[in-house]
C-alpha cells in the first residue's frame, strides 16, 4: 500500500502547484480569453506530459527521435519547480510585509506589483534553468579532497581513492556521457576506484548497451561498488550481477583487503540505507565482522545516513552520495536539514564522511550552483 498511497499524494502535491502557478499568473494579468485559454491548456498539458515523459524515459531505451522531447520534459519540469518557488517565496514576503510596506489596500496596485514581479520572476526563473542545464551537460570535473589520518602508515601516504557517485545512467545520461566521465575518473590514476550507488536508473535489460563503458574503469586495486536507493527500485540482484560482468566488486555487507608495502587497507560496502530493516539488509557492522587486522578501513555507503553505525562499527573513512549537495535551487537550500551531512568532507565521531554531490543528475537536467563531480580523494597523515 505505501507505493500507491505515495504515488497518490505526489499527483495530488504536483496538480496543486499547478493551480497555484496558473492562478497566479492569470490573477493579476486578466489576459485575452483565448490567451487564458492557451495558458490553461499549456500547464494542464505540462501536468500530464512531463512526467509520464520522466518515468517512461526509465522503463525503456527510447528512439533516437524520442530523446529531444524526453530531455525537453525533464528541464520543464525543473524550470516548473524554480518559478513555483519564487512565486511561493514572493507571496509569503508580500504576506509578511502587507502590513508595512504595502499599507495601501489599492487593488490596482497590488495587481500591478504582482504583474511586475510575475515578469521578473519568470524571466530569473528562465535564466536560472539555462545556467543549470549548461553545468549539468557539461563533464564533471576532477575535484580533489585530503583526507587526514592520525597513524597513516606511510606506505599509504597518498594512495588515492577516485569516487563516482550517483551518475543514474538511464533517462538522458546514455553511454557517450558515461564514456566521458569513465576517461575523467582514469586521468586520476587511483589506486582504488569506488562507485557508491544509483548507478543507473533503469533495468539491466534496458541499459546494457548504456553501462558498457564501465567496464573501462582502470585503478591498480580495483573497482568498488555499493549499492543505492536506485538499484533497488530496478532489481538491485541483477545490478549486482551485472556489475560483476563490467569487471567490478560489488561489495554486499562484505569487505575485501588490500595490501600496499605491508599496511593494508580494508574496503566494505553495504546495501543502500533503505533496506536497513530487511533480512540481509544495509549493515555496516556486519561488512567489517571477522576482518583481519588492517590499518585503514573505508567504508561505501550510499546514503550519509549510515555514518552513525559507521562511528560506531570504527571505520576510518566513510564514502557516500545520494544528496547530489540539492542539485539546483531551491534544494540546494533545504538538503542540510535531511540529512546529517550533504557534501563535502566531514567527521563523526572518529570516522571521516565524505559526500560526492553527484557525477551525473537525476530527474531534470539542472545544476544550479551545485556541480557534479568525480573526487580524488587523498589519503595522507593527520
Amino acid at each position: 500500500m505505501r507505493f500507491p498511497v505515495f504515488f497518490i499524494v505526489i499527483v495530488l502535491v504536483w496538480a496543486a502547484a499547478h493551480i497555484y502557478v496558473v492562478r497566479r499568473i492569470l490573477g493579476p494579468w486578466e489576459p485575452s480569453a483565448r490567451i487564458r485559454k492557451a495558458i490553461q491548456v499549456g500547464f494542464f498539458l505540462h501536468f500530464f506530459v512531463a512526467p509520464t515523459i520522466m518515468f517512461s524515459g526509465r522503463a525503456f531505451r527510447s528512439a533516437g527521435a524520442l530523446e529531444p522531447l524526453k530531455f525537453g520534459g525533464f528541464i520543464l519540469m525543473g524550470a516548473f519547480a524554480v518559478l513555483f518557488t519564487f512565486f511561493a517565496i514572493r507571496d509569503l514576503l508580500f504576506f509578511i510585509g502587507a502590513k508595512t510596506v504595502f499599507r495601501s489596500h489599492d487593488p490596482e496596485r497590488r495587481k500591478f506589483f504582482e504583474r511586475t514581479s510575475n515578469g521578473a520572476l519568470a524571466t530569473l526563473a528562465t535564466g536560472l534553468t539555462a545556467w543549470g542545464v549548461n553545468e549539468a551537460l557539461r563533464v564533471p570535473r576532477l575535484e580533489e579532497v585530503d583526507v587526514p589520518i592520525e597513524g597513516l602508515p606511510a606506505a599509504l601516504e597518498g594512495y588515492k581513492i577516485a569516487q563516482l557517485s550517483d551518475i543514474h545512467v538511464g533517462p538522458t545520461i546514455k553511454r557517450a556521457e558515461l564514456a566521458a566521465m569513465v576517461e575523467v575518473a582514469n586521468s586520476a590514476d587511483a589506486d582504488m576506484i569506488a562507485i557508491t550507488g544509483d548507478m543507473i536508473d533503469g533495468h539491466v535489460s534496458s541499459l546494457a548497451i548504456d553501462v558498457e563503458p564501465f567496464q573501462d574503469l582502470r585503478s591498480r586495486d580495483g573497482v568498488y561498488y555499493c549499492t543505492g536507493n536506485h538499484e533497488h527500485y530496478w532489481n538491485a540482484d541483477e545490478w549486482i550481477e551485472k556489475t560483476r560482468e563490467l569487471g567490478m566488486i560489488p561489495l554486499v555487507n562484505e569487505h575485501r583487503i588490500v595490501e600496499r608495502g605491508g599496511a593494508k587497507v580494508l574496503v566494505a560496502g553495504v546495501l543502500d540505507y533503505s533496506t536497513r530493516n530487511q533480512p540481509g539488509g544495509s549493515d555496516p557492522a556486519g561488512a567489517i565482522a571477522d576482518a583481519p587486522a588492517h590499518d585503514v578501513s573505508i567504508l561505501l555507503a550510499h546514503q550519509p545516513k549510515s555514518i552513525h553505525a559507521a562511528a560506531e562499527a570504527g571505520y576510518t573513512l566513510q564514502l557516500s552520495g545520494h544528496t547530489h549537495g540539492g542539485q539546483f535551487f531551491p534544494f540546494s537550500l533545504v538538503v542540510g536539514f535531511v540529512h546529517p551531512f550533504s557534501e563535502g568532507l566531514g567527521k563523526q565521531d572518529n570516522t571521516h564522511i565524505y559526500v560526492n554531490r553527484g557525477t551525473g543528475y537525476w530527474g531534470p537536467p539542472l545544476r544550479t550552483g551545485v556541480p557534479s563531480e568525480i573526487t580524488l580523494l587523498r589519503l595522507t597523515r593527520a
